[in-house]
Formats: C-alpha cells, structure tokens, sequence
C-alpha cells in the first residue's frame, strides 16, 4: 500500500517481527482487529471510485478541485486528532468517531437512495467520513501503544498493518460489484455494520488513556486546543532548520504525487478510456475485462503485492545504502506513471502497477528508520510529527492531476507526473549526497552515491 494510506512496517532491530501470541491480547485489540477489519473491507468497497463517481457528476475539473478542499480540511483537522485522543481518552474518541462515522453512511445511503439521489449530499458525507476517520485513527494507533508492551509493539502494528493490506485486496474487488450496480443497499449494509462497530467499541473495550495532570484552572483547559495547535505548528520549524529533512519532505511530496493517484488518476483513467478487452481467451472463451474490473484489480494487485512482499523486500532494501534504495524507487515510480499514461493495453496497465508497487514497497521499511537516523535523540518526535507533511501535503496537492486531464490531455498528465516523480529523484540524490558528506567525519571515509 501506499504511504498515502498512512500504512507503516515495524522491525525490531535486529529486523525481525516481533510478535505476542493472541490470546496475551489485550480484549481492544481483539476486538478492534476484528471490527475494523470488517469496517475496512467495506471502506475499501467504496473508496477507489469516488474519484470515478465525482468526475462522472461534477465534471473532472470540479471533482479535482473538491477532493483538494476536503482534504485541506482533513488535514487541518488532522492536527487535533492526537489533542484529542490524548485529553479526552482513546475509547471516547473512537466511540465519538465511529457514531460521526455512521451518521454520515446515513446520509451518504440516503443521496443515493432509490429515492432521493444527491451527488453533493454525497460529497460532504464523503468528505465528513474523512475527517471523522481523522479522529479515530490517532487514538486508535494510541491505544496500541497503551496496552502492548515495548517489545511485542512492532509485532502487533505489523498485524494490523497486513490486516489492512488484506482488505485492500478484498475490497475493490467487491466494490467493483456492489458500488455500481446496488450502491444503496450496499451503503446500507455500511451504515448497519459502522452502527455494530459503535456498539463494540462501547460495551467490549475499556479506556486505555493514562492519567495525567489534568489542567490548572479552567482557563487553561479552553486554551489547551489553541496552545497544542500553536506547538503543532512550531514543532514543523525544524523543517526550515536542517536543510537535509527540508529536502527529504521537498522531494517526499513530489513523489507523493505519483503513488497518490492510484484512487485518483488512474480510477478516473481506466474507467472512461480503457475499454472491454479480453485479459485470458480458450478457444472460444474469453475473460472480459471492462475499465471499472481492470482498475478493481489494480488496487488488489498493488495490496496484495505489499501484504505478500513486504517482508522480504524490507530485509533485501536494507542491504542498500538509502540513497540508492529512495532515489530508485522515485525512478520506478516516475516510469510506472509514463507506461501506464502510454497504453490502454490490459496487461501493461497491470506491469504498470506491479512496477508501481514495486516502487512502494523499496522503501515502506526503511523510510521510518532513515527519519529516525536524521532526528537528534531529543527531537524524534517532532521529526517524525514533521515528516507526515510528506502524505498531508501530497495527498492535498494530488487531486489537481484530475482537472490536468482536461487541460492537457491524460498522457501529458502522466507524464507530468512522471517528470514530477524524476524531479524527487534528483532531490533525494542531492540530498543524500549533502547527507553523507556529513555522516563522512563520523565514519572516518568519503561515502559517495
């Protein structure tokens, strides 16, 4: 998957899992595993065509435009996630979530509903389930920490981790089904099991949240949410004091901008340009394959290659200098967006994706433990806080490649975005480049790229 998914691989140093046998879970994460597993099959349902679904009602040009604007808010809202889970506890926020969740699976049901159809009722129930997942996810992702011990914490985030990658691989395939053709009872089925989710979270997991000192007075308790914002914002300065991680987040959004698009371009791309053509033929049978099945099966091609091969491609990456490894992936990337912009060939699409998750997966192990090796000890936290603007501002910038097409035509989007992922490149060489001249007095040698 791609880390605009905000999905995340843990070693232990010695690069291994780390894992607990399931019956020393804790009931959360049982529960929550089983839940959210569910929950997320049907997400991923849905997900893969909105872009499809928004180009179709409001134009490409507007879709664009919208989908940038739902996630400018989303990652404004995204600030207040951590705040929130952190003074208002991990279940009560998740609860919190999840009944924000199903109210707008309601309404979302509702607009398309046999008896009222409302694409922009459609889009700010899209758009709200977003920043309601905002919510959920920091506390979520908390709670783990909470109830795991150090050692096993790495193995149990890597569970959750694949779980998520297998509904990847479940979900667009159902959708292609259910989204188009019974796209109100399956929002429906949405919304019933989004109200079961609420109904586990309050009555099967208990608060994980430790105590802390609550507030002085209760003027500082109104201010506590403007003083986070304020120390949110400031923790991002060290961006502009290390030339080094500014040129990692430079070319990390660049990049970003090619792996974004597997739910954007490339959705609204296969769907209305690559036609019906036969992907297997025997004799007088044929496997017909449309847009909307080919680009279902993309998105399961890319889960299942990151469930299966994430392992063994993390262990064979760390052999390489990450130079090598971040500027390599950038070129994979760049050359997967041209090949994939150049055909309407089913089994090139598919090498195309298989070479996009190719790029994907060079460097989903080793990104975390390069930040960590660029954070002073005493900064870590704000560096890895800094180094999500990498997924946030791409994921903003994204959707523009969606009015691109009008502008300029698919294939030149492509390859804009093949250039854009090239321009990463260069960045990433310049700046591993400056990187190991300094590391070069600490190891005694000259490292070179």
């Amino acid at each position: 998957m791609h880390a605009g998914r905000g999905l995340f691989f843990y070693l232990s140093s010695e690069g291994e899992v780390l894992t607990m046998k399931w019956r020393d879970w804790d009931v959360n994460l049982k529960v929550r595993l089983i839940g959210e597993g569910v929950f997320n099959i049907l997400f991923w349902m849905f997900f893969p065509f909105m872009a499809i679904y928004f180009s179709d009602h409001f134009g490409q040009e507007m879709s664009g435009y919208l989908l940038i604007f739902s996630q400018i808010i989303g990652t404004v809202i995204g600030l207040f996630g951590g705040y929130c889970a952190d003074h208002f506890g991990r279940k009560r926020m998740m609860v919190f979530a999840a009944i924000g969740q199903t109210v707008c699976f309601a309404f979302f049901a509702w607009a398309n509903s046999p008896w009222f159809v409302s694409p922009w009722v459609t889009f700010i129930s899209f758009s709200l389930l977003g920043l309601f997942g905002q919510l959920y996810w920091p506390a979520s992702s908390a709670m783990i920490a909470d109830v795991v011990p150090e050692k096993h914490r790495a193995g149990v985030f890597a569970v959750f981790y694949t779980s998520i990658n297998v509904t990847v691989v479940i979900g667009p395939l159902l959708g292609a089904i259910f989204f188009f053709d019974n796209r109100f009872a399956f929002l429906s089925v949405c919304t019933v099991v989004s109200a079961g989710l609420i109904w586990a979270l309050q009555h099967w997991i208990h608060e994980t949240v430790p105590q802390t000192v609550q507030p002085s007075n209760d003027t500082d308790s109104r201010k506590g949410w403007t003083q986070h914002l304020k120390n949110q914002l400031s923790d991002y300065r060290v961006i502009f004091t290390d030339h080094i991680f500014l040129l990692y987040i430079l070319a990390g959004v660049l990049v970003a901008q090619t792996f974004m698009q597997l739910d954007l371009l490339i959705a609204v791309y296969t769907t209305n340009k690559v036609p019906l053509q036969s992907l297997l033929s025997f004799g007088d049978w044929k496997f017909m394959v449309s847009g909307k099945d080919l680009f279902s099966m993309m998105v399961s091609m890319n889960g299942l290659c990151v469930s299966l091969l994430t392992v063994l491609v993390t262990k064979w990456m760390t052999k390489f200098r990450e130079g090598n490894v971040f500027m390599s992936s950038a070129f994979c990337y760049g050359i997967a967006m041209i090949l994939m912009g150049s055909t309407l060939n089913v089994w090139l699409l598919l090498c195309g994706v298989v070479l996009f998750s190719w790029a994907e997966l060079m460097t989903v192990g080793v990104q975390d433990s390069f930040i960590a090796k660029l954070a002073p000890e005493n900064l870590r936290g704000q560096y890895f806080a800094a180094a999500g603007l990498r997924f946030s501002l791409g994921r903003t910038i994204a959707p523009i490649a969606i009015p691109m097409t009008v502008w300029f035509g698919y294939t030149w989007t492509f390859v804009v975005l093949g250039t854009v992922a090239f321009l990463g490149m260069i960045i990433y060489g310049l700046m591993f480049s400056i990187f190991y001249r300094r590391q070069a007095p600490v190891s005694g040698q000259t490292e070179s790229l």
